[in-house]
């Protein structure tokens, strides 16, 4: 792959973490402090991306609820707690929000545990109806289905999405204490049509759609497919994503049933940035266990000029695809680990998806190949998309990834891209010790006191 010209040294802020200290200011709780080099000791709560950090920190740069006053700064263990403290998403005042221990999305407003009965309750659906009005041998394979039982599991859906899905207003800060295994189960942050949220520290495990929608147009045989990802990002801007991480467990995707010879998913995506979202760093994170990974633009028409998204320090093991799938955007992915391992029934299609004009610059990262694998078959793309850049090792070896895809597919992906990345914080020029290095250093939890 060619070589951009923008090579720089190894990080020279390196970040030291100290014990954590209890502040007197209501509501703050517990949190933990960093030590930097340039600017002193800075609690994790209000930590706000470093400069140059990626594509987030462009322009304003990303800075969350950094400058929230004490009556916005919370601390909260259930979903309840978690909703007010959001409050609305139109509200943007600087907020601080942390997460102490895990919160079960899954529950009323009392802590109840709610279950797909519950959502479906009242509503009419069920399974079992739905599955013999849009069976493909009657109702065939041409059109989404409609009627009762469609109509049904869609006010089923909705019910769901009322406990789960968590909106969260600009220039707020969520991170998970550290020490108490902070995050969410069950699921899902909605970064929507606002600007400078930053989202660090947390567990995001079982994000899952009890009422999976039935599509016999989606490919050949139809697919049925789930409505929430752990965080998504639609016409988001300055966002940071950092030291989280992403599983389907304790429910794998092998566990799955089948219906209509197709696997009836209950999960979407980990963390999706896609209609027209811009500005996004994706650092030192965890994505295990899981299929449709990453998604970077929604569609082949998604934003153009928008969806500028940094991925560095990130590990990816026990994966499927979309690591990430780009469309559209400049992306950078730098300094990250691909392990194609099958884990958990979780087997390899890709890692890096370039189309619809991508404009990829994949540089620096490692891929642990076992044996058996194809290292032609770590790349994908759709003829259109560029991946660009050099120093990307493959089982320790030197490894021109696009050159290997390219020589066993019609489906070229172009080697040159419009943009030469210039937000380079961290940037390292070898990737040898990533495997290692990455093992202690990503991921929710690593944050600690």
């Amino acid at each position: 792959m060619a070589s951009p010209s923008h090579r720089r040294s190894l990080r020279t802020r390196r970040t030291v973490l100290v014990c954590a200290a209890a502040v007197a200011a209501t509501g703050l709780g517990a949190v933990a402090f960093v030590m930097n080099a340039n600017a002193g000791a800075v609690d994790l709560a209000h930590q706000v991306l470093p400069a140059k950090d990626g594509w987030a920190a462009s322009g304003s740069g990303t800075t969350g609820g950094s400058q929230a006053d004490s009556a916005h700064v919370f601390t909260v263990s259930t979903r309840a707690q978690l909703v007010k403290a959001l409050g609305s998403s139109s509200n943007t005042a600087a907020k601080i929000i942390q997460i102490k221990g895990t919160i079960d999305a899954n529950t009323d407003d009392s802590g109840k545990k709610l279950s797909c009965s519950d959502y479906s309750s009242g509503t009419g659906y069920s399974l079992d109806a739905y599955l013999k009005a849009y069976d493909p041998s009657t109702y065939g394979r041409s059109k989404l289905p409609s009627g009762t039982q469609e109509t049904a599991r869609a006010a089923a859906q909705a019910k769901q999405a009322k406990s789960v899905v968590f909106k969260v207003p600009a220039n707020t800060t969520i991170v998970g204490v550290p020490g108490t295994k902070a995050g969410i189960t069950g699921g899902s942050l909605q970064v929507k049509d606002v600007d400078n949220v930053i989202i660090r520290n947390l567990t995001f495990a079982a994000t899952e759609d009890c009422f999976p929608q039935w599509d016999p147009t989606d490919g050949d045989t139809g697919n049925w497919n789930s409505a929430y990802d752990a965080v998504t990002l639609r016409t988001a801007t300055h966002v940071w994503a950092d030291h989280n991480t992403f599983t389907d467990a304790p429910d794998f995707d092998s566990a799955n049933k089948k219906y209509y010879g197709r696997e009836y998913q209950i999960h979407d995506g980990d963390l999706d940035i896609t209609k027209g979202s811009d500005l996004v760093t994706v650092e030192r994170n965890q994505f295990t266990n899981h299929d449709k990974t990453m998604l970077i633009g929604s569609s082949d028409t998604d934003s153009t000029g928008k969806l500028h998204v940094s991925i560095h320090h990130n590990v990816w093991k026990g994966i499927v695809q979309r690591a990430p799938l780009a469309r559209i955007g400049q992306v950078h992915i730098y300094n990250n680990y691909f392990d194609t391992t099958t884990v958990n029934g979780y087997a390899p299609l890709y890692t890096i998806n370039s189309r619809a004009k991508a404009q990829v610059v994949a540089e620096d990262n490692y891929w642990t190949v076992p044996a058996g694998g194809k290292i032609a078959k770590l790349l994908s793309g759709d003829g259109t998309g560029s991946v660009a850049g050099s120093g990307n090792l493959v089982n320790g070896t030197a490894t021109d990834l696009v050159a290997a895809y390219n020589a066993a597919s019609s489906k070229k992906l172009k080697t040159t891209v419009n943009w030469t990345p210039s937000l380079t914080a961290g940037l390292q020029t070898s990737a040898k010790n990533l495997p290692t290095e990455l093992a202690t250093t990503t991921g929710a939890g690593v944050l600690t006191s």
